[in-house]
């Protein structure tokens, strides 16, 4: 009997204490900061537009918790802001999406170090040790569906040139991958790869280049969809009529309406959509509310937007 109630006893024990933790888990308050890149172009502008709305939509989900949006023009400044939002605003949760790769892996580090849970969202930091959770579109899959859909469109042979992104980790994911795939089609030359900074004007600039050195160009991976918009001014500009192929990405809605209604040079698109900082807000959000662990990687696909299938992708209230 003693043994009987002294059993009770420690159920009723264990019991109480699941009562007194279950609520303090499940009002847990984090005071959370994201930090994002200014809306320097159409796709950081749906970053920003998405982190605003997801920062409202939580608030209101989730009563107590604190969310702060900040937006950089400048890896410098961004740096100098995660340094704010840990001094000043006291976070204990980091959600980034870093302005470049190199300059921020240091800060962000040290940003953990002191405590604070960190998410690194798209461009990736050059370690991995400084974060804690990581959420981005599938970078390696994006160029490789770019390329296998850009080998197939030029029959295997013709020649290409590349317009990169920001130096970033997913810049190089992508691009390593695009190469891969044209390995595998030695009838296609790729003339020449730099930087666009996932900018109109710089893409420009880089696309007027390409057009005064190489007397022909076949094809031209953007790899962006702003970029896109710099590259067609500037064939546009120059009257080149021997460019057919011109594959951005993102799926902006201009670019898909585009591929809609079966535009001769703009035939396709590749998904990577900035709500992306929207689903690592509530995913970061939620598992620091409940007490839960986050899973350390979330991969979003990236899929080809033809004409078949772009109606599903096409939202013409969205700001990118």
């Amino acid at each position: 009997m003693k043994s009987l109630n002294r059993r009770l006893a420690l159920t009723a024990l264990a019991l109480a204490s699941l009562a007194v933790m279950t609520p303090s888990v499940a009002q847990n308050k984090p005071n959370i900061g994201v930090a994002v890149p200014a809306a320097t172009h159409g796709w950081t502008g749906g970053v920003v537009y998405w982190a605003n709305r997801t920062k409202a939509e939580l608030e209101k989900q989730y009563p107590g918790v604190t969310v702060t949006v900040k937006t950089a023009g400048s890896a410098a400044e961004q740096a100098n802001q995660i340094q704010d939002l840990v001094t000043a605003n006291k976070i204990d949760t980091l959600i980034i999406l870093p302005f470049e790769s190199s300059p921020l892996t240091q800060p962000v580090a040290q940003v953990k170090s002191k405590g604070v849970f960190v998410t690194v969202v798209d461009r990736g930091l050059n370690d991995p040790k400084a974060q804690d959770a990581y959420v981005a579109g599938d970078n390696p899959g994006f160029g490789k569906v770019a390329a296998e859909y850009m080998a197939k469109a030029m029959g295997g042979k013709g020649d290409l040139v590349v317009l990169r992104g920001i130096p970033t980790v997913i810049d190089n994911q992508r691009v390593d991958a695009f190469n891969a795939v044209m390995k595998g089609y030695p009838g296609i030359k790729i003339l020449d790869a730099k930087h666009g900074n996932w900018n109109r004007d710089d893409a420009f600039k880089v696309m007027q280049d390409y057009l005064t050195r190489f007397k022909n160009i076949d094809a031209v991976w953007a790899s962006d969809d702003d970029m896109a918009v710099g590259v067609q001014k500037a064939i546009e500009q120059a009257k080149r009529t021997d460019v057919k192929l011109v594959l951005g990405g993102a799926g902006s809605k201009d670019y898909i309406k585009k591929v809609m209604d079966g535009d001769k040079i703009v035939t396709a698109d590749v998904t990577y959509s900035p709500s992306m900082i929207a689903d690592a807000m509530k995913l970061t959000t939620a598992a620091r509310v409940k007490g839960e662990k986050m899973a350390a990687t979330t991969i979003i696909p990236s899929v080809l937007i033809t004409k078949e299938n772009a109606k599903q992708y096409y939202v013409p209230d969205s700001p990118f």
